[in-house]
């Protein structure tokens, strides 16, 4: 009988908490955590690391290109392989977090992109350049992984789309930054303004590693450790009601496999062979998994080689370029522009932040991917008419420059937040970690691809050829998303397994995973 309670127990508590988060999603105005609101902020900083390099790069190859007198393909290469570089730090991440946990994780990202940044910064040579995007790279991918997951651990989930968007929020502030770092610094002699560019990245870090300092430890990570008195106190401050972060410990508690009526300050985690070490996460994942697991992963995987492979860091690092080509040629007047491209970015950003609560995640989703397709077409078209009839037609010149601007609008509103958004959501508590950075890899490795053979892509299809391209892969994606993602809006972390056709089944195992399936189907 005391298993069938507990069975009963859980479920009731399932249906309790999703009630209550549905009645708070329901309602005209969420309401929000102020203190899960400035942890999610000051984790999500983590993500101006990314954002800062990616804008400050585009506008600070076009130095080092006349500096180091470097090729295409060496701009190519500096430009794209910190992505590639960050798999390292996205990898380690998954570990690392478990190990040590999530805050000091972020404290380690920190860290490791300050050096890069200083070497950056301090760089004589290509070589001693490459050096520093290698170690800023690890700490880029320490950070990309990590935010999301604790944003997501920390949010209640009347509120998680809000607060784990801001991570692109961040990304896209620092795009702003570099490229205003860009024009700031572009009339300095030409041996240190792109040194400036590269090393003021320092900063950012040091503010992130001293403000993570203040923030409480992830509650689910705590009670992985079985640090259930911890979580309780963090529960208690993160959520909108007592009531909420009762129902959040039990569901936390469920998931980390600890029975729920066990109240101790600190408890023994129980431990599961062969799946409780990293290497059995992996082969859940990737060698073994079920067929629930195998669909969250292509989801959580395809939305994120998807949000790259549509070209947006193509326009973002290449934008002077793509302008350049579009017709403005002062390098001054360049980087104003890609300022543009940053302010639309971040101003849409805000956008989607505000309202991805209230209306869903698949509605932006769908609707920026279809906004994306017509403006990368817009773009296309612009730039090869200019290539190939009128170079200095300002009709031409103004599509280019509208379509630029809305495409970086449209992926504001829908891959770019809900990525990050989605793949933290739909991943269980015990596979989050290696699952995240996962995720985080493909997402790299495609960004890395992607802008490593750009010049080389549009020096053989034509530069109007290659957005058609991404155009044709932006399509694709429409049709994968709206065939595969389900609506997470308003789930809890724990709860949103059934969206993909199981119930707790990482959780559960043997009998007791049948006697849930029987409460639940007598309930229903």
């Amino acid at each position: 009988m005391g298993g069938e309670q507990q069975v009963e127990a859980k479920v009731a508590t399932n249906e309790t908490l999703s009630k209550m988060v549905e009645v708070e999603v329901q309602g005209t105005s969420p309401k929000h955590n102020k203190y899960a609101f400035a942890c999610a902020m000051l984790a999500s900083m983590a993500s101006i690391l990314l954002g800062y390099d990616i804008g400050v790069m585009s506008g600070a190859a076009l130095y080092i290109k006349d500096d180091l007198n470097i090729s295409d393909t060496q701009v190519e290469i500096l430009l794209g392989i910190l992505n590639l570089y960050s798999l390292v730090g996205s990898i380690a991440a998954g570990y690392t977090s478990d190990w040590i946990g999530r805050r000091f994780t972020l404290v380690l990202a920190a860290f490791i992109f300050f050096l890069g940044a200083l070497l950056m910064g301090f760089a004589t040579s290509y070589l001693f350049l490459m050096i520093g995007r290698f170690v800023a790279g690890i700490g880029v991918g320490y950070a990309l992984m990590i935010a999301p997951v604790y944003t997501a651990e920390v949010s209640p989930a009347s509120s998680r789309g809000f607060l784990t968007s801001f991570p692109e929020v961040f990304i896209n502030s620092g795009i702003l930054l570099g490229y205003i770092s860009n024009y700031a610094f572009a009339r300095l002699p030409l041996h240190l303004g792109w040194r400036f560019m590269l090393g003021v990245g320092a900063i950012p870090s040091i503010f992130l590693a001293a403000g993570v300092l203040a923030m409480p430890e992830s509650p689910r990570w705590l009670v992985m450790q079985g640090r259930l008195a911890d979580a309780t106190k963090v529960l208690s401050k993160t959520s909108t009601t007592q009531q909420e972060a009762h129902l959040r410990l039990q569901e936390i508690k469920e998931a980390a496999g600890i029975p729920l009526d066990c109240t101790a300050d600190v408890v023994a985690v129980p431990k599961r062979p062969r799946r409780s070490a990293a290497e059995g996460v992996w082969g859940e994942l990737l060698i073994h998994p079920t067929k629930t697991v195998r669909r969250i992963l292509i989801c959580a995987v395809g939305i994120h080689f998807f949000q790259q492979a549509s070209g947006i860091d193509s326009v973002v690092l290449y934008s002077p370029r793509v302008f350049e080509k579009a017709g403005i040629k002062k390098k001054t007047t360049l980087l104003g522009a890609t300022i543009a491209v940053g302010f639309t970015k971040t101003i849409f950003i805000l956008v989607a932040t505000f309202m991805i609560d209230k209306m869903g995640r698949r509605p932006f989703l769908l609707t920026g991917v279809a906004g994306m397709i017509v403006s990368l077409s817009g773009l296309g078209l612009g730039l090869t008419m200019i290539d190939h009839h009128d170079k200095h037609n300002t009709l031409w010149i103004a599509l280019c420059i509208a379509c630029t601007l809305a495409y970086v609008a449209f992926f504001s509103i829908g891959p770019g937040p809900i990525t990050w958004v989605y793949s933290s959501e739909i991943l269980p508590l015990r596979l989050r970690a290696q699952g995240a950075s996962l995720c985080v890899a493909v997402n790299r490795v495609t960004s890395g691809v992607i802008t490593m053979t750009f010049i080389s892509l549009y020096k053989a299809i034509t530069i109007g050829g290659s957005f058609f391209l991404y155009a044709g892969v932006a399509a694709v994606a429409w049709v994968f998303f709206f065939t595969l993602l389900p609506e997470t809006r308003g789930r809890t972390l724990e709860d949103t397994e059934e969206l993909f056709g199981g119930k707790n089944s990482l959780n559960m195992e043997g009998k007791e995973g049948n006697e849930v399936e029987l409460v639940k189907n007598g309930n229903k």
